[in-house]
């Protein structure tokens, strides 16, 4: 435990941030999933306890000061067999080694449906200060976390690969223009283009935003993308841009450089680890001309951009040198086909394609 954000006697609401709590990949900043009053904190802040241990007492919702029920109940990270979850979420949970204490729900009152479930590694939190940089050990920790997962992956998914290349003049022009308008700290980076496009398209080719699960595939109860960020020291993050296809690219731009800031700092929320559809990857600023990454189990694909380079296009029986990169497609042929795949990389093309409908 590293930071109480509630005391006893304080009422509370569904979805608000109560706690701040290690794991062996990032700070997570966890949330209450129903309405009511504090009653009593269980853990101090510093203790390390098993995952699953109650942390937090809260008694049932009340108007004003009313006096709580006499019999309040742990509403927190409760053991498994406290958490409200369906039957069909629990054998999922089982089958992945996920524990449900780190899922957010999304069923009524908060309650954990299949769809809910996501990898996520159960080990005891770490004993360290809130603010001190990651070191060996946790480093350490992560990456073994990411091999487990990783070698999940390419074990059970029988993974397909597609690639072509995009054309970013307009992209490019468009977002030169946009940029010119605005202050130096609103200004849009092109990531932001290739993260929405991607958004979009899964809305067009919904086979590919979901998950994996108990033998079939789990559509995604919204358009999470995952963000491979690299954190120094060499791990690695994919944490969830959540409703990505939803939002402006105002917004879009501002979630994701905090997105990014507290990942590397590895204080990120429950949701934000748990929720993503897909994972977009990108190694472009590392030169890298193209990537082909490995699927974060139970996604069933992965999207990725190389570097954007000035190279020879024909277009019109006319040879020009055009801004283009890079996309791939890593997929799992238990849920999709060629066909399908090919079909999500033209919609992010058309996307990149006609910027200002972004």
């Amino acid at each position: 435990m590293l930071e109480w954000r509630v005391r006893p006697g304080e009422a509370v609401k569904r979805g608000q941030i109560v706690m701040l709590v290690d794991t062996d990949k990032a700070e997570i900043e966890a949330e209450i999933w129903e309405d009511g009053v504090v009653e009593e904190v269980l853990v101090p802040v510093g203790q390390r306890v098993p995952v699953g241990t109650p942390l937090l007492r809260l008694a049932g919702a009340a108007e004003g000061k009313a006096a709580p029920p006499p019999a309040p109940a742990v509403a927190v990270v409760t053991p498994p067999s406290r958490i409200a979850a369906s039957p069909h979420a629990r054998r999922v949970a089982r089958e992945a080694g996920v524990d449900l204490a780190a899922v957010h729900g999304t069923g009524p009152h908060g309650a954990i449906r299949a769809a809910d479930v996501l990898p996520a590694v159960a080990t005891a939190p770490v004993e360290r200060a809130p603010h001190e940089p990651l070191g060996p050990e946790r480093l350490a920790s992560m990456r073994q976390a990411i091999a487990s997962a990783m070698a999940r992956s390419k074990r059970e998914i029988p993974h397909y690969y597609l690639e072509t290349e995009v054309e970013l003049s307009r992209a490019v022009a468009w977002l030169a223009a946009e940029n010119a308008r605005r202050a130096v700290t609103d200004r849009l980076l092109l990531g932001v283009l290739l993260l929405k496009a991607t958004a979009k398209a899964l809305q067009r080719v919904p086979e590919l935003n979901g998950h994996y699960l108990e033998g079939r595939f789990v559509p995604g109860s919204g358009i999470h993308l995952g963000v491979a960020i690299a954190v120094k020291g060499g791990g690695l993050l994919a944490p969830a841009l959540l409703d990505a296809d939803q939002k402006p690219l105002d917004q879009l731009m501002a979630e994701l450089r905090d997105l990014v800031a507290r990942a590397r700092r590895a204080r990120l929320r429950g949701a934000e680890t748990t929720a993503a559809t897909l994972t977009v990857t990108s190694l472009g600023d590392l030169g890298v001309d193209k990537v082909f990454g490995v699927i974060q189990p139970p996604q069933v694909a992965l999207v990725g951009f190389g570097a954007v380079r000035e190279r020879p296009w024909a277009e019109g029986g006319l040879l020009g040198v055009r801004p283009v990169v890079t996309l791939t497609l890593s997929a799992d042929h238990r849920v999709s086909d060629g066909m399908r795949g090919a079909r999500l990389l033209s919609a992010i093309a058309q996307g990149l394609r006609e910027p200002e409908k972004l």
